[in-house]
C-alpha cells in the first residue's frame, strides 16, 4: 500500500509531500541520526547502513500489517526532511511521533507534517478506525511541547521516567476525532 499526503505551498513555507520510507532513505536517514540533538530524543538512533536496513524493514512490515504508518517528510527534491508515523495501539487509539532532521528545524516542518498525519489519521485514511491520538515527548523538549500545541493536541497528563528508554518525565498530549 502506498499513500503520500500532499502539504501545500503557503507563503513563506515550500510544498511538502508524506510518503512511505524508501530503502534509498537509508544515507539520509543514517546522515539525520548523527545530529546530537535527534539522538538524544530518539530510543533507538540509528548508526550505520545495517541498522537503517533493519529499521526500515521495520516501517514497511507496519505498513504491510496495518500497525504502524510511517512517513518521510520530503521536499521537492525528495530527500527526507523529517519523520512522521502513526502507531496504531489500542482499539480507535494511535500514538503518534516525530523528528526533524537539523537542516530543516525552525521551518515548521515538524507541525504541518504532524497536522497533516493527523488530520489523514483520524478522518481519511480508511485503514484502521482511529478516534484518539496521543503524543508523548519528554518534559524537557520544549519544541515538542510547541508542535503538539499546535496542532490541536491538548496537555492531557505528566508521565513519570520510565527508564531505560524514558529516562526524564514527560508530557502526555491527546487529540480526538472531531476537535
Amino acid at each position: 500500500m502506498t499513500v503520500v499526503l500532499s502539504i501545500p505551498r503557503t507563503e513563506s513555507a515550500r510544498a511538502l509531500q508524506l510518503r512511505p520510507w524508501r530503502s534509498e532513505d537509508r544515507r539520509a536517514l543514517v546522515v539525520a541520526h548523527r545530529d546530537p540533538l535527534l539522538r538524544r530524543r530518539l530510543t533507538s538512533p540509528l548508526t550505520g547502513d545495517g541498522d537503517a536496513r533493519r529499521w526500515l524493514d521495520a516501517q514497511a512490515s507496519g505498513w504491510e500489517s496495518a500497525t504502524q504508518f510511517s512517513f518521510a517528510v520530503v521536499a521537492d527534491d525528495d530527500t527526507p526532511l523529517g519523520h512522521v508515523v502513526v502507531k496504531v495501539r489500542d482499539a480507535g487509539t494511535a500514538e503518534v511521533g516525530y523528528w526533524t532532521a537539523a537542516q530543516a528545524r525552525g521551518r515548521g516542518v515538524a507541525a504541518r507534517a504532524l497536522e497533516t498525519a493527523s488530520r489523514w489519521a483520524l478522518g481519511a485514511q480508511r485503514i484502521v478506525p482511529l478516534s484518539r491520538l496521543d503524543l508523548l515527548h519528554a518534559e524537557d523538549n520544549l519544541a515538542s511541547c510547541r508542535v503538539a500545541e499546535k496542532c490541536g493536541y491538548v496537555l492531557d497528563g505528566l508521565l513519570p521516567p520510565a527508564p531505560p528508554d524514558f529516562p526524564v518525565s514527560g508530557h502526555r498530549h491527546v487529540r480526538i476525532s472531531g476537535d
